[in-house]
């Protein structure tokens, strides 16, 4: 099943909401996520430009699109980011498919 990593910045009236009453959103993401075919695989908060990081595995890109717009469409978010991941043997078959492309890169000559 394809994961993909879910980054999120919430807005300043989520944040006070959570300040005011802390609640685990894991539990409620992975609920969505399950109802769309797929599982959570790891969640956490961070700090940064994103206030938490998800990591779902969805059964294709139709149910990870959904996710993403039904979290950005809640008016809790202020950015939703969605990263198609790709296994480090997937990586290394796409180098290797690659090679074999045919690419020529643009030359001054």
């Amino acid at each position: 099943m394809p994961s993909y990593l879910v980054q999120v910045s919430y807005t300043a009236e989520a944040l006070n909401a959570l300040i005011a009453k802390p609640q685990n959103r894991a539990e409620a993401v992975g609920k969505v996520v399950e109802k769309l075919g797929g599982k959570v695989a790891g969640a956490w908060l961070s700090f940064g430009d994103y206030d938490t990081i998800v990591v779902v595995d969805m059964p294709n890109n139709l149910s990870a699109a959904a996710f993403a717009l039904a979290i950005s469409a809640g008016g809790s978010c202020k950015t939703v980011k969605t990263t198609p991941l790709i296994s480090a043997e997937e990586g290394l078959a796409a180098f290797k498919k690659a090679a074999t492309s045919g690419y020529k890169p643009v030359s001054a000559k």
